[in-house]
C-alpha cells in the first residue's frame, strides 16, 4: 500500500498532466466541419464498422484519427469502463457528466474518484435552473409529475448545448440494455444534435462490462453491486430484481423508459 506522501505526489503529477493538456488543447483542435460533411463521415463509418468482428478499440482508433479532441465522452458514472477504454486513444478527453442535482451520493463519489485517478477531463454539464429554482417555477418534485419535462430541462437541453463544441460524441449504450437498444450500431448519425454518435461498447454484455472492470481495476459505481444495473437520478431509480429487464428500475411505474438523450 502506498504511503500518504506517495499518494499526494501521484495526485500532483496527475493534476499537472491534466493542466498541461488543457494548455495545449486549442492547438489540438481543428474547426468543426459542416453538418453534411459529418453526416457523410458517419454514413461511411456505419458501413465500415458493421462487421461483428470489429472491436471497441478498432472504432476508437478511427475516432482518435478522424475527430481528435473534437470528441466528447458522455458518462453517467454508473461505471468508468467506457472512459477507461477511450483514454488509451485520447488521453484527457472531455468527459461530460450531467449534473442533474438529483444524483445518488454514490454516483457523485464515483465521479470524483474518476476525476482524481483517470486521464480524463471531467466537464460538469449543468441545467439552466438549480433544483430549488425549478421547484419554485414548476412546483416541487417535477420528476414525479412530468418526468419527461424534468429530463428535458436537466439532461437533454444542457447536453445538446454542450455538444455544439464537438463533432462526435461517445456513449456507453449497449444492445443488452433494453429491447429498444438491441440494434444499436457502433457508429451512427445523430440527426438531433447534428453530429456523429459512436457507441464503442454496444456489443458488450453487462457481464463483459463487469469482467473488463475487474480485470483492469476500473472504478465502478457501488450501486451496480447493490441491485442497480442501470443508474439514473435517485428519485426515479429503484433496485431491479434478478431476471428483470436491467432498465426496469428506471422511472418504475411510469410510462417512460428513456430520458431522451438517445431517442
Amino acid at each position: 500500500m502506498s504511503t500518504l506522501q506517495e499518494q499526494r505526489e501521484r495526485q500532483l503529477r496527475h493534476d499537472a498532466e491534466r493542466d498541461a493538456h488543457a494548455a495545449e488543447r486549442e492547438r489540438l483542435l481543428h474547426p468543426i466541419r459542416s453538418r453534411d460533411a459529418l453526416k457523410a463521415i458517419a454514413d461511411s463509418a456505419a458501413a465500415k464498422f458493421s462487421d461483428p468482428a470489429v472491436t471497441a478499440d478498432d472504432v476508437l482508433a478511427w475516432v482518435a484519427d478522424e475527430f481528435g479532441y473534437r470528441t466528447a465522452v458522455a458518462c453517467s458514472m454508473a461505471d468508468a469502463v467506457l472512459p477507461h477504454v477511450v483514454q488509451k486513444h485520447l488521453p484527457w478527453i472531455d468527459t461530460l457528466f450531467l449534473e442533474t442535482g438529483y444524483h445518488f451520493p454514490e454516483t457523485e463519489g464515483t465521479r470524483d474518484a474518476v476525476e482524481s485517478t483517470m486521464q480524463l477531463t471531467i466537464v460538469d454539464v449543468m441545467p439552466k435552473l438549480t433544483v430549488e429554482e425549478q421547484d419554485a417555477t414548476y412546483g416541487k418534485d417535477l420528476f414525479a409529475r412530468d418526468p419527461a419535462l424534468c429530463c428535458q430541462m436537466r439532461k437533454v437541453e444542457p447536453l445538446a448545448e454542450q455538444l455544439t463544441n464537438y463533432e462526435a460524441w461517445l456513449t456507453g449504450v449497449r444492445r443488452d440494455d433494453s429491447p429498444l437498444r438491441a440494434n444499436t450500431p457502433l457508429v451512427e448519425w445523430d440527426d438531433k444534435n447534428g453530429m456523429v454518435k459512436v457507441n464503442p461498447i454496444a456489443a458488450w454484455t453487462f457481464d463483459e462490462l463487469l469482467e473488463y472492470a475487474s480485470a483492469n481495476d476500473v472504478i465502478i459505481n457501488p450501486l451496480l453491486h447493490d441491485g442497480y444495473p442501470s443508474i439514473g437520478c435517485a428519485p426515479c431509480t429503484r433496485r431491479v430484481a434478478p431476471g428483470e429487464d436491467p432498465r426496469s428500475g428506471r422511472w418504475a411505474g411510469l410510462d417512460k423508459t428513456e430520458c431522451g438523450l438517445h431517442a
